[in-house]
């Protein structure tokens, strides 16, 4: 296997990336080994196979230079554009081999971002005009949480907490544990929640009311039917100009334009990054 060189790409992405070749070389390509002579040069291109919005060219790009660092890459495309059907994205030249070992890995990469960055845009544009923002979840696949965040940030969305050590989110099971939304804001504004922003999962106005008494920042309106997200919503209102309101839970393209015009601040969809069903790349080799 060629050597992997190092390089000053995100650590964790590169790690990712690193492990995910090592998944699938193992201790080499015994095919590409057999049929490809040492010296053979093949130029590849990566071509859309439908319509969508691209992301994960750059760590494409890396995979193949982890494989290989005397591979060239070019771009034909950038991440955040909106291609159709036959558009070569990339070419990659170079010895045939390596890049027939870098091919499966790089094509998982750009396959997934560029389904969950189509997804996001689809969901942005549903509420284009509304000044509400569309939000990811920590519902991203194991391990590639830092990819599936960059690919909703490539199609409009925006990320929330990428984890439990960045951010206060006070839920449910929390709640119970405390001893109730009072008790466990108090608690979350000591030690090292102290100066970090707090927000509470709310179901019900009753919650909504401790929410607001608690005084947090922003309050989250959590699989609420419509009539009651919009009484919540004035509820809010009235009582604070300042707090941050969020909708979440079962929220899909039919219904993100109805939740929209309840007057949310922000909504969080995690079938952006756990549902999102991957574009169709394929890359060619034209030997030389």
């Amino acid at each position: 296997m060629p050597r992997i060189i190092l390089s000053r790409f995100p650590r964790e992405v590169d790690n990712l990336i690193r492990n995910a070749l090592k998944e699938d070389i193992g201790i080499g390509d015994i095919t590409s080994s057999a049929t490809v002579p040492a010296g053979h040069v093949s130029t590849g291109m990566f071509i859309s196979k439908g319509n969508f919005t691209v992301a994960g060219l750059p760590f494409a790009k890396r995979t193949f230079f982890l494989v290989d660092s005397s591979l060239k890459f070019r771009l034909k495309s950038r991440d955040g554009e909106n291609v159709k059907k036959g558009k070569v994205l990339a070419e990659i030249r170079g010895k045939t081999r390596s890049i027939l070992m870098a091919e499966r890995v790089a094509l998982n990469i750009l396959q997934r971002l560029s389904g969950i960055a189509t997804l996001t845009s689809s969901f942005v544009h549903r509420i284009r005009g509304s000044g509400v923002k569309i939000l990811d979840t920590r519902k991203t696949a194991p391990g590639l949480r830092y990819l599936d965040k960059y690919a909703v940030k490539i199609g409009g969305g925006h990320n929330h907490r990428f984890g439990l050590y960045d951010a206060i989110l006070i839920k449910d099971n929390h709640i119970k544990a405390s001893g109730g939304i009072e008790y466990a804001v108090r608690l979350a504004g000591q030690g090292k929640g102290k100066g970090k922003k707090i927000e509470v999962e709310t179901g019900t106005l009753s919650e909504v009311r401790q929410a607001l008494y608690a005084g947090v920042d922003t309050i989250m309106l959590d699989n609420m039917p419509l009539d009651r997200m919009r009484k919540a919503v004035n509820l809010i209102r009235k009582r604070s100009a300042s707090t941050r309101i969020e909708a979440s839970g079962n929220v899909n393209l039919a219904n993100i334009r109805s939740i929209a015009k309840t007057g949310v601040d922000c909504i969080s969809v995690g079938l952006l990054t756990h549902s999102a069903p991957a574009a169709d790349v394929s890359l060619k080799i034209i030997p030389e």
